[in-house]
């Protein structure tokens, strides 16, 4: 007997997969799943980007108080400074530029870790949706999606910020003055000094101290992702209390990014103190590790010694995190009105 398949006849019809309207729905199907994962992948990308400018817009205009935070961070604790004087001090000895010493590399920096934040965010948080078939995350959902994407974030993007560390406080061999001055009493300034390139600073660890020093911190950072992630979450629930009421506005935005930032930061500022020393330390320097470096801080200077700069970093991060969020939805809102037209004209 022929294994051949005659033609179809009323007694004889084709295979139920064979007949061409079910081939026609099965390629339907697979078109329809491939636009589906192209579509996401597509808002994925669309969160990111938005994620990045607004990143870059925030940190251009708040980079000042990160300059007086770090400084603060890295320092002894000596007799206390007012904002306003640390900057004209800065200014002093340093010109305006003093206050944005590390801004190219910060603004590179901040722009690959909200593009690679948000991007392992969008697409954590998609797969704990398709996998639970909820079209809403728990606070413990967020939280695991916040921490797959920071953890990603951190190992990627803390080479830049040792640099930007590095750059910011500006700590010379040749030059013996504190990078904050804390004392009224100081004497004359000397002349303003050209800032390193982020290139040369780059290159001056790796060839000093190796290309592993660029991974100084790395712990602490690990720990403040739990920074994002309550920041994140705290936002999100909110806005989702907001949304059962109202649209969520750019204001909205801003407010609710504020608060959770505010919180964030208060509770995980000991960890960044740790970090921006840990940044700042030379290779051949004795570690204590982590644990070690806070007790070490709380021995030799006190609780305060955790909290240095705190006035400016919350200031700067409130301020940060509330214009991100705003600059990112109306980013975000702008992509996909210009990818509707861009899939209009195709069609």
């Amino acid at each position: 007997m022929s294994d051949r398949i005659g033609a179809p006849t009323p007694s004889n019809p084709l295979p139920t997969v064979a007949r061409p309207e079910n081939q026609s729905q099965n390629v339907s199907s697979a078109s329809t799943a491939a636009q589906s994962v192209a579509v996401q992948q597509s808002d994925n990308v669309a969160h990111a980007l938005a994620g990045a400018g607004g990143g870059l817009l925030s940190m251009a205009l708040t980079y000042p108080l990160i300059t007086l935070s770090t400084r603060a961070q890295i320092e002894k604790k000596k007799a206390n400074t007012g904002t306003l004087s640390a900057i004209k001090r800065i200014v002093d000895r340093e010109g305006v530029a003093g206050l944005y010493a590390g801004l190219d590399s910060a603004l590179f920096g901040i722009t690959v870790t909200n593009f690679v934040y948000y991007y392992w965010y969008e697409f954590s948080r998609d797969f704990f949706q398709r996998t639970t078939n909820k079209t809403r995350l728990s606070a413990l959902e967020s939280m695991a999606a916040g921490a797959l994407a920071g953890s990603a974030t951190v190992m990627i993007t803390n080479p830049i910020w040792v640099v930007n560390t590095r750059m910011t406080t500006r700590k010379q061999e040749d030059n013996d003055d504190p990078a904050l001055p804390t004392s009224e009493g100081s004497s004359a300034a000397p002349s303003p000094k050209r800032n390193p390139s982020t290139l040369s600073t780059l290159t001056k660890i790796i060839k000093e101290e190796g290309f592993l020093r660029l991974f100084a911190g790395v712990l602490p950072a690990l720990v403040l992702v739990i920074n994002p992630i309550l920041q994140y979450t705290i936002f999100e629930q909110l806005k989702q209390v907001l949304e059962k009421r109202r649209k969520v506005t750019a204001r909205d935005s801003f407010l609710l990014g504020a608060l959770g930032k505010l919180a964030a930061t208060t509770i995980t500022y000991p960890y960044i103190t740790v970090k921006s020393r840990a940044h700042v330390a030379k290779a051949d320097e004795k570690g204590n590790g982590m644990t070690g470096s806070l007790r070490k801080i709380v021995r030799e200077e006190g609780i305060g010694g955790l909290y240095g700069g705190i006035a400016a970093k919350a200031t700067q991060s409130v301020l940060t995190a509330a214009f991100l969020f705003a600059f990112k939805d109306v980013l975000y809102d702008a992509m996909v009105k210009a990818r509707r037209k861009v899939a209009q004209k195709v069609v």
